[in-house]
């Protein structure tokens, strides 16, 4: 393991995003520490807070920290005061400036359902139990970048598109990882209506066959995918989908664990990942101390794994958050009473123990 200094700027963001990410740098901080390394964290504004403080949702020193950073740790971005703003004014801008600025591609969002949480679902215990899937989004194209978009009028228009070239590499991602686990995949899309997923479709079809042949390939239209994810979760294993599909998807998939606030995610490129919990800003909690900080933490685990090549305490940490919730230590949102700052010193107790 190196031990060179990791730099990693975090940004906070908006409405609960500075609680759960402040307790998410605890513990990256402590697992550092342990393991002997240097760590250089550097603050910055995105979103909302950017947006109140005067600059645009994603300020230029923002994104030059980022792009000189070893990894991005991202909280939540989003306010209620601007939900009516457009263009460079909604705090949402900022977040996809953030993406494609960072050209992180491919968005890994894992689903597991664990033991101890299965009465948090509302589907019954036989039909969670067991669920372990990873959803690879493709993160830098489809309809929520695509050209031209706009409203004339009375008329809104988005575009949805995609090249072979994009498809490929994140269906290489999702090859990849499906390598390591079940050695199956499922390429999700809506080829019976869209040409671009009937583009997408012949695309992960091709690269099957000619780099992957040791991997089983399966395809699914969306609308019969989601049913299947509610009804039958444990049938998925590694997916690969397009942004709006797996955007739709993936929050769907929060049914399983029980909260939205369990589940973390990372953003991966040619260049630093981007850590962040999949929940969004939740506004109407923000500062009341009650939101659920395992999400972000969950993120720090992902990115100890994925960007600083620690897969040992990436473990040890994912481990730890599963004992906690064994232990019966619940937020508001799991129907207890532990506070953020409380599950997060938890968290580092445990690692200190």
């Amino acid at each position: 393991m190196s031990d060179k200094t990791a730099r990693i700027v975090t940004l906070p963001g908006d409405g609960i995003g500075p609680e759960v990410c402040g307790e998410a740098a605890n513990v990256l901080r402590l697992v550092l520490e342990q393991a002997g390394r240097g760590l250089e964290l550097i603050e910055k504004p995105l979103g909302g807070c950017a947006l109140d403080a005067g600059d645009e949702a994603f300020p230029a020193a923002t994104k030059e920290a980022v792009l000189a950073a070893d990894a991005v740790l991202l909280g939540a971005v989003g306010l209620p005061k601007y939900d009516g703003a457009t263009g460079n004014r909604r705090p949402e801008k900022g977040l996809l400036d953030l993406r494609q600025a960072m050209g992180v591609f491919a968005n890994l969002r894992p689903v597991r359902a664990i033991d101890a949480l299965n009465d948090a679902s509302p589907l019954k215990n036989h039909v969670v139990k067991g669920t372990d899937m990873i959803v690879v989004r493709e993160l830098l194209g489809g309809v929520y970048f695509g050209e031209p978009r706009g409203i004339d009028g009375d008329r809104g228009f988005n575009t949805m598109v995609y090249t072979k070239r994009e498809v490929v590499r994140v269906a290489k991602v999702a090859f990849e990882i499906a390598r390591g686990r079940g050695k199956r995949l499922l390429s999700v899309d809506k080829a019976n209506v869209l040409e671009v997923s009937q583009l997408w479709r012949q695309t992960v079809t091709e690269l099957q066959q000619n780099e992957y042949p040791d991997i089983a390939l399966d395809h699914q239209y969306v609308d019969s995918a989601a049913m299947d994810l509610i009804r039958q979760p444990t049938k998925f294993d590694v997916v690969v989908t397009s942004n709006l599909f797996g955007d739709i998807l993936t929050d769907a998939g929060a049914v399983l664990a029980g909260s939205i606030g369990l589940l973390s995610s990372a953003s991966l490129g040619e260049g630093p990942g981007l850590y962040e919990p999949i929940h969004g800003s939740a506004p109407d909690i923000a500062g009341q101390g009650i939101a659920n900080p395992l999400g972000a933490i969950g993120s720090v685990a992902s990115l100890l794994r994925n960007s600083l090549q620690m897969p040992e305490e990436a473990t040890r940490v994912e481990t730890i958050i599963d004992q906690a919730l064994a232990d019966g230590h619940r937020t508001a949102d799991l129907g207890g009473k532990v506070t953020t700052k409380e599950m997060g010193d938890i968290i580092c107790q445990a690692l200190k123990a």
